[in-house]
């Protein structure tokens, strides 16, 4: 009895002590972080059943639609003009360097062929084309990364618990079978990280959907486990407006820049973890017929660059129409900001956050000694540079190369531009020491 009492205190010792400890990364992990952050620029795809109704990816629970009657749409689902190279093709033009698309959103519908639902788009669609698999295999063709993003919750399925969502979908036990859920994800995750080739990024979301009740649960650290011994190298981030749990690789901001809480989701304290923005390039996630509201080539690069001097990525999200296409003005807006990239990305890849703390007029970037002036509003011809302590060997116009004057004075350096800039982003290369 002693003896079997001692065993079980040292199985109970080791359980403990494994769940406490600190994660800690491995060397491929860490390679991936670092060209994570080198990349600055992804653009997210929401894309599901929801697409077809054309109001949003919250459509389900917002107008409270039967599950049932709901999975009908499935049966409709025929994106006739989805092409993965395409796809591909116009985002890498863009200077994106990655894709993070939805492989299950909140409306439970599964975008690749999975063995642990018949609802999904082969099994359960006349498309019966698995895009997940085209759009990997033209990513690693064409030497973009891709993250799938990937839902805690589940207003489909009747094992999913519920949380402050879903309610009125018509699922009949609100306690679900948490079990038998949690293991479908997992089954899930470990479909999508063993038959897509290598996978940059799972992106969570849905875990604020508990946050009325605290004591739920969701059982990450194993989940966490789960993927990175399956791809050391895959990185995990969770959209859950918290600071990063334990096991988390990226931290992600919603709808604002690190720092900033402009949309009141983003209050948590910024991190020495990798940083991601994700942001709308109109007013949707999801495709929304009457949302045509597209942000500007100017507001979308500003975004970008300010993200790069908070160093941060930008995933800047398009909602594909039902039809498997990107929106028109989408692709406009892609081609804008790509044109803006092949002459200023020296400026935003690879760089971390500047030396000189974001201001009004602008940002810095850096890449060594190069630090990266971005003035993105003045409405003067000097502007002082607080680098108390630095030395200026250079300043120059990046675009065209011209030398620029500057002066030292107290606290920094002024530097003088030969007129008020009126560029998107007026670019200064400078090379500095300490």
């Amino acid at each position: 009895m002693k003896t079997q009492f001692l065993s079980f205190l040292l199985v109970l010792l080791f359980v403990t002590s494994a769940k406490s400890q600190t994660y800690q990364p491995t060397q491929e992990n860490l390679k991936s972080r670092q060209e994570f952050r080198d990349a600055k620029f992804g653009i997210f795809l929401h894309w599901g059943l929801y697409s077809m109704l054309a109001t949003g990816e919250w459509t389900m629970t917002n107008k409270d639609l039967n599950y049932k009657e709901y999975a009908k749409l499935a049966g409709g689902f025929y994106p006739s003009k989805f092409d993965a190279a395409q796809w591909v093709s116009a985002i890498k033009a863009s200077g994106a360097k990655y894709i993070c698309i939805t492989s299950r959103h909140h409306e439970g519908f599964s975008m690749f062929h999975t063995r642990y639902s018949d609802y999904n788009i082969v099994d359960a669609t006349p498309f019966k084309r698995d895009i997940l698999k085209e759009l990997a295999d033209e990513c690693h063709k064409q030497g973009i990364r891709l993250h799938f993003y990937y839902s805690h919750i589940d207003w489909y399925r009747e094992d999913a618990p519920w949380g402050r969502t879903g309610h009125g979908t018509g699922r009949p036990d609100p306690k679900g079978n948490w079990k038998s859920y949690y293991q479908f994800m997992n089954n899930q995750i470990t479909e999508l990280l063993t038959n897509y080739g290598e996978i940059g990024a799972i992106w969570f979301d849905g875990w604020w959907d508990q946050d009325q009740n605290p004591d739920f649960d969701w059982q990450l650290p194993e989940q966490y486990a789960m993927i990175h011994r399956l791809q050391p190298a895959c990185l995990i981030g969770n959209n859950h407006h918290q600071t990063p749990f334990p096991g988390e690789d990226i931290q992600i901001f919603e709808r604002d820049l690190p720092g900033e809480n402009t949309a009141g989701l983003s209050g948590q304290k910024v991190t020495a973890l990798p940083l991601e923005t994700c942001e709308t390039m109109n007013g949707m996630w999801g495709y929304k017929i009457t949302d045509q509201d597209y942000k500007l080539p100017k507001t979308l690069i500003h975004y970008l660059v300010k993200a790069a001097g908070r160093d941060a990525n930008l995933l800047m999200n398009i909602g594909p129409q039902p039809d498997g296409e990107l929106p028109a003005t989408a692709l406009e807006r892609l081609a804008e900001v790509g044109d803006w990239m092949k002459i200023y990305g020296e400026t935003i890849y690879g760089t971390r956050g500047g030396c000189i703390a974001p201001h009004p007029w602008g940002v810095t970037t850096q890449k060594g000694n190069k630090l990266y002036v971005h003035i993105l509003d003045l409405q003067d011809k000097a502007l002082f540079l607080p680098l108390e302590g630095k030395r200026v060997k250079q300043a120059v116009s990046f675009a065209d190369r011209q030398p620029l004057k500057y002066q030292k004075c107290e606290g920094g350096v002024m530097l003088y531009l030969p007129a008020i800039p009126t560029d998107i982003d007026k670019v200064i290369e400078m090379v500095i020491s300490d």
